[in-house]
């Protein structure tokens, strides 16, 4: 149930194995591959490319798709039940997952992944973006947050050349934004960027992008993390590198400012977003930080939240509230009771959370798999 990379996955693999096996793949939407489709963001061509070894799963004709089903309204856990021996749920992580800080609910705050779903052209989104804000707030500090701070402070007409929906080009088109500010509550040591979608960042047309040497602390655990991780390394390198670019020399209509250790704790406004209110952090010394009761707060007209996604609960299927996934052993799943529910499995996101890049899905996907055929 679920026909994104964790479904396509999980269905190859299971047709790979001794078992003797017809797949059915259902999908609610009309169209498959999930979050490359309706995730990734449309100046991300090798990341879109994907969808090609997944085409090729569908395409060999050992399973097969069923489209526009949607689980828990069409069928139920019982209806499939009566037909199949095992039933494995891929069903991602598509909410935005929530914020707790005064004014997140005002007009002009927006959770990311609509964001994301909107520029991406998703069905279940409005045509219409209200992007009216000069100056935007994106909270966060993981790839979403960078796609999401690009692709506001991108001129439209540089992403003509993606598959960019002509709705969203019109939109972003006119855009007024002069300047998108990315807050971040830790240091750059412990930012999540991949140092491949950072590094893009400082080659995007008439975009300066601008970090403050203030924000720059590395405490013992952040030392730990450079020396233990090369990727963490790269990240703090490029970021550090900007810090000695010269004022003079950001001449660019647009910026994109990188904030650090800045802990978003209001939105600001009565009718709409009016501004932002951020708390000065300190690291402790593990990687997490304090706060140091500095406030600041910050003209912006529209606030974007990136701080993950969260899973939806399914009909007749136990679901985790806190952690928003359907709980499991390795891929079993489980009721509240700890015992495993016969036939019934989990894997990608719904199974162990919205982290990792979608290659790691494979892996996941192996191990349910290897259980559902023990069993």
């Amino acid at each position: 149930v679920g026909a994104g990379p964790a479904g396509i996955y999980a269905a190859d693999i299971l047709s790979k194995t001794d078992v003797e096996v017809s797949i059915d793949l259902f999908e609610r939407l009309p169209a498959p591959f999930g979050l490359v489709r309706y995730g990734v963001a449309p100046d991300h061509p090798r990341i879109k490319a994907i969808i090609v070894a997944l085409h090729k799963v569908l395409a060999r004709g050992d399973v097969r798709l069923l489209a526009n089903v949607d689980y828990g309204v069409d069928l139920k856990l019982d209806d499939l039940r009566q037909f199949y021996d095992a039933v494995i749920f891929s069903t991602g992580s598509i909410r935005d997952a929530a914020l707790a800080i005064e004014g997140i609910d005002l007009p002009g705050s927006f959770g990311a992944a609509d964001f994301v779903s909107w520029y991406d052209g998703h069905p279940d989104v409005p045509r219409e973006w209200p992007l009216e804000a000069r100056e935007v707030a994106v909270l966060g500090a993981g790839n979403v947050a960078l796609d999401v701070a690009r692709i506001l402070a991108k001129h439209a007409d540089d992403l003509l050349p993606t598959e960019i929906p002509d709705n969203v080009y019109a939109g972003l088109k006119a855009s007024p934004v002069t300047d998108v500010h990315v807050f971040a509550r830790r240091g750059p040591a412990q930012a999540k960027f991949s140092p491949l979608e950072l590094r893009e960042l400082g080659h995007v047309p008439d975009v300066d992008v601008i970090v403050y040497p203030e924000d720059f602390e590395f405490d013992e655990g952040s030392m730990a993390a450079i020396n233990s991780s090369n990727q963490t390394k790269q990240v703090v390198k490029t970021l550090t590198d900007w810090t000695l670019k010269d004022p003079s020399q950001f001449t660019a209509s647009r910026r994109l400012h990188l904030h650090f250790l800045k802990a978003p704790v209001a939105v600001l406004g009565r009718e709409k977003v009016e501004g932002l209110r951020t708390e000065r952090t300190v690291l402790n010394g593990d990687g997490t930080v304090s706060g140091t009761g500095e406030f600041q707060d910050w003209p912006v007209q529209a606030v974007y939240r990136a701080v993950g996604y969260f899973g939806s609960p399914l009909p007749e299927v136990p679901f985790d509230e806190l952690k928003g996934v359907i709980p499991n052993r390795e891929g079993r799943v489980i009721d509240i009771d700890g015992e495993q529910v016969p036939g019934v499995y989990a894997t990608g996101w719904i199974k162990r959370g919205p982290v990792g890049l979608i290659g790691h899905t494979k892996s996941d996907a192996s191990e349910t798999v290897r259980h559902l055929v023990e069993d």
